[in-house]
């Protein structure tokens, strides 16, 4: 009876596992079965979309370097020690406000010593006038020679000359005693001040400090060769006139964000750099509340906007070696991998096809380099039209730039 047991238990535990190792090998022999049906060309549902032309407005991009509308260095006109610095660094000031104030002692001295050369300069001017004076009347009673008279009248023009020379010393001196308090030449923002109290300051040393007048500051950027030929269309316009039509620009700062306010472009050099092949332009942007500092960095943005262009979602598209391919679908609902070329411009979601794809091609949207390979076979699970997409693409734009 025991015997009997063991055998219907082995039994048992064996038909156990038949029947799992079955279930197994057909679960298995399913999901090979389905890998081998996408392997020999079954479809494979993704989402496609049907290339049609639309507009966008793409944005050329220049590394830009942001300089005050006036940068003033400020330099000592006298030698001297700094005795007091009035303001701090990153202080706004108005233009005459005192900076800085150097050491007054000999200059007021010196005028003070001026001031007694006048004196007494108008002391022998007066003098010399009584002197001639009084020559004239005996001149005229013919007690005295002519030869007398002269002399007396000489000596009164050379007191004279030096009562004016005295005058011009003092004028000296008050005019470098003014220089002792060294004012703003403009209003603007404090850079840094390198000299303190106690250091000696001259005009050929280093300058006290820097004013930034950045109420309107300029982003320096460059157009090479080819794009201001492009920009004057060949010649067919002048430079002055190309500049007045461009569209304001805008500038995008060091985190990313988009400065508020719009700016325009205001010069171009009219000499290339022989290193770079490049011209400097400027463009002028307003700075009312002062966020734009002068020696920031950033990027211009100037809107080109394209009519008629072929657009495709960026996630389309895959690349290889520097070349961008899409799937298309072929008239056996086969995905073709295909080679295209897109302007270098983008807005960070859509591509604007140049060469590769036509009106009314069938691209897919999804799944591109993971599920859809080129030869495979799909079935467009959701086809999304060109102008939802483009629509899409703008909302994400417009998101963007916010």
């Amino acid at each position: 009876m025991n015997e009997k047991m063991k055998f219907f238990n082995v039994l048992s535990r064996t038909s156990a596992t038949l029947l799992i190792v079955a279930t197994m090998a057909a679960c298995g022999g399913d999901k090979s079965a389905q890998q081998g049906a996408a392997m020999q060309g079954g479809p494979v549902q993704v989402a496609t979309q049907t290339v049609s032309t639309g507009s966008i407005r793409l944005d050329n991009t220049y590394p830009a370097t942001i300089k005050g509308k006036n940068d003033i260095e400020v330099r000592p006109q006298i030698s001297g020690y700094i005795t007091r610095v009035c303001v701090d660094e990153g202080q706004r000031v108005s233009r005459g406000q005192t900076l800085f104030l150097i050491d007054q002692v000999q200059l007021k001295a010196a005028v003070t010593q001026a001031q007694a050369a006048v004196a007494a300069a108008q002391s022998q001017v007066a003098t010399a006038k009584l002197t001639a004076d009084n020559q004239k009347k005996l001149l005229d009673k013919n007690i005295i020679s002519s030869y007398q008279y002269e002399t007396a009248a000489l000596n009164l023009q050379a007191a004279q000359a030096q009562l004016n020379q005295a005058k011009a010393a003092l004028v000296n001196a008050k005019k470098n005693l003014s220089y002792s308090v060294v004012t703003a030449p403009a209003s603007g923002i404090v850079g840094s001040i390198p000299n303190r109290e106690g250091t000696l300051a001259s005009p050929s040393g280093a300058a006290l400090t820097t004013i930034s007048d950045n109420s309107q500051v300029y982003a320096y950027f460059s157009l090479n060769e080819k794009q201001i030929i492009e920009l004057t269309q060949g010649g067919a316009r002048s430079l002055d006139a190309a500049i007045k039509n461009m569209p304001q620009v805008q500038l995008r700062l060091s985190d990313g964000t988009i400065y508020a306010e719009p700016g325009r472009v205001t010069t171009v050099s009219g000499v290339l750099d022989q290193t770079t092949g490049s011209a400097q332009v400027r463009a002028l942007f307003p700075n009312r509340n002062g966020v734009l500092r002068s020696g920031s960095t950033g990027e211009v943005l100037i809107p080109v906007n394209t009519q008629n262009a072929i657009l495709i979602p960026q996630k389309a598209t895959y690349e290889v070696q520097d070349q961008k391919y899409v799937y298309v679908v072929g008239d056996s609902s086969k995905a073709v991998s295909t080679a295209i070329k897109v302007l270098p411009e983008n807005d960070g979601v859509s591509y604007v096809v140049t060469q590769g794809l036509k009106v009314g091609d069938v691209i897919v949207t999804e799944g591109v380099g993971t599920r859809v390979k080129d030869g495979i076979v799909v079935a467009p699970a959701q086809a999304a039209s060109a102008q939802e997409a483009q629509a899409a693409a703008q909302q994400q734009q417009q998101a963007a730039k916010k």
